[in-house]
């Protein structure tokens, strides 16, 4: 008989499948999702006394452990977990970095018995999927190490394993794009709201949802981003029942949310809102090592009608050599955030500070308002805090510039009319170094001219993966316009493609990418020519219409 997972938590062994889980675990144990209400709610642990069990890291424990022992190591990785072997590498991640880095294979290791394999042992890293499930309020979690980015292209092809057709938010990821691309997809794009003064996209309202299903009743699933890049949240409750209500699983990009769900004055989570598959890009909001995420199961029917096609597709993309680095600092992550509000409530009050001063200012604005602005948002991610240059005399993009140049600050994002700063869940922000640096920003005596900040979406000429397997041609910019774009272009950050393999390329997307990559943080992601001179394009051109 297998032992139970709560059982075997304290347990420090590992296995070589992260994917796997006990046979016997109960894929409902978690939270209720109904229990929870879309903005202000906390998860149960929040209101009582903490689960023992979260104080324990099972999967970084065990690794620990192993560390411990005196090992001639005779394996991959090849330096072997010596300084001297590779005494840059120990200058990168330190020697305790390195003395964990053991294969996975060997990293299941029983340490009672010195098996590496026990079909009947519930294992360390699943013992922490199951925490992180139970943190999260999912029937089910994942740990990835390809980043949100390999979350949505193990999503995507979930949804290939339901049909072609799906209903798609416009502003995604470009992972997203890469997937549809990838498996053949046809997506039914619905609009989020977009804010072209900030250059912000944001999200989309259940009725959109509903009208989208109804007109295209072969979709297979509905895909959307919650929260916006700027930290808007949408109303997921209602649009998970509207896709109930259609037959089909609601998937969720909460890549910019994975620290939602586990704090009173956070939104909550969209697994507990009703969420069938949700991807989590922990290190964005909640301190894991970057490129670490996780996949989240919901609860109900769609839910279980896909979870093992979701774990088959999950064990196909994961790698067999996932790096025990990033999926103990998953383990870790979790831990310190189900265990410590109080250092979110530390960074809260750091955030709310920021804010707080930017109100009161006569010089920059809180774009908070803006945020919120829309049907689409019933909330907002209070981590994000947005501030509008316009009126301040200086652009956002060259403000950020100068953080950089003279002050060492580093903001998340910059477009010509905001800065968008990014709190860690339990960092704190040294509130009166930004605040000084802000001040000291030259102002211009003209109010400085504002490129377009957000262009238009560009028109549908071929399908996505038509035109990205087609025969590419390179050709100047000037002669871009009105050719289909080969290349899902994105300015970055955010990543939302602004242009699609299979669009017809405007001069307002053409201009825009070219802007974005002669700022000096600009990238254009998807980009053969960095500067943007030339740009990919299917060889026959489109029809005159």
């Amino acid at each position: 008989m297998i032992p139970s997972v709560g059982h075997m938590l304290a347990e420090t062994h590992l296995h070589p499948d992260t994917a796997t889980r006990p046979a016997n675990a109960d894929s409902t144990s978690a939270p209720d999702p109904a229990s929870s209400t879309a903005i202000g709610s906390a998860p149960a642990q929040a209101d009582s006394a903490i689960d023992p069990r979260q104080h324990t890291a099972p999967y970084a424990e065990a690794l620990r452990s192993l560390a411990a022992e005196d090992w001639q190591r005779l394996h991959v990785p090849a330096h072997q977990g010596s300084r001297s072997h590779a005494p840059g590498l120990a200058e990168v991640v330190g020697e305790a970095g390195m003395s964990i880095d053991f294969p996975m294979l060997f990293s299941g290791v029983d340490q009672e018995n010195w098996r590496m394999i026990n079909h009947d042992r519930v294992t360390p890293i699943m013992a922490a999927q199951q925490l992180a499930a139970e943190a999260w309020g999912a029937s089910r979690t994942w740990f990835i190490t390809n980043g949100a980015s390999g979350g949505n292209h193990i999503a995507t092809t979930v949804v290939r394993g339901l049909g072609r057709e799906f209903v798609l938010q416009r502003s995604v990821h470009s992972s997203v794009i890469d997937g549809v691309t990838h498996a053949e997809l046809r997506p039914h794009f619905i609009h989020g709201r977009v804010d072209p003064g900030l250059g912000s996209s944001h999200g989309v309202t259940p009725a959109q949802v509903e009208y989208a299903l109804t007109e295209h009743p072969e979709s297979a699933a509905v895909y959307l981003v919650s929260p916006s890049y700027f930290g808007a949240v949408s109303d997921i409750a209602a649009i998970a029942e509207v896709a109930h209500a259609h037959d089909v699983p609601l998937i969720v990009d909460e890549a910019w949310g994975s620290h939602f769900g586990l704090h009173p004055q956070l939104p909550v989570n969209a697994v507990r809102l009703g969420a069938d598959l949700v991807i989590s890009s922990t290190h964005k909001g909640a301190g894991s090592l970057a490129q670490s995420a996780m996949i989240h199961l919901g609860h109900g029917t769609q839910a279980r009608r896909i979870e093992t096609l979701v774990d088959r597709v999950v064990k196909s993309y994961q790698s067999t050599s996932s790096s025990a680095i990033l999926l103990s600092s998953l383990d870790e992550a979790r831990r310190h955030l189900v265990t410590h509000p109080e250092a979110i409530d530390q960074a809260l009050a750091t955030a709310e500070e920021i804010r707080t001063r930017v109100k009161n200012d006569t010089r920059f604005r809180d774009a908070t308002p803006d945020i919120l602005g829309g049907h689409d948002a019933i909330g907002n991610d209070p981590f994000k805090v947005v501030i509008d240059t316009r009126g301040a005399g200086i652009t956002g993009a060259e403000a950020q510039y100068q953080l950089i140049r003279d002050h060492r600050i580093y903001c998340e994002l910059a477009t010509p009319s905001a800065l968008l700063l990014l709190i860690g869940a339990t960092s704190p922000v040294d509130v009166d170094r930004f605040w000084t640096a802000l001040q000291e920003l030259p102002r211009s005596e003209a109010e400085p001219e504002r490129p377009i900040v957000l262009p238009g979406s560009c028109e549908k000429h071929l399908e996505i993966s038509d035109a990205y397997f087609a025969t590419p041609q390179t050709v100047p910019f000037a002669e871009a316009v009105g050719q289909v774009s080969a290349d899902a272009l994105a300015a970055y950050p955010p990543g939302v493609p602004n242009v699609l393999p299979g669009e017809v390329l405007s001069a307002e997307v053409v201009d825009f990418l070219r802007a974005t990559a002669a700022a000096p943080s600009g990238y254009v992601r998807g980009a053969q020519d960095s500067r943007m001179d030339t740009f990919s394009v299917v060889a026959e051109k489109p029809a005159a219409g």
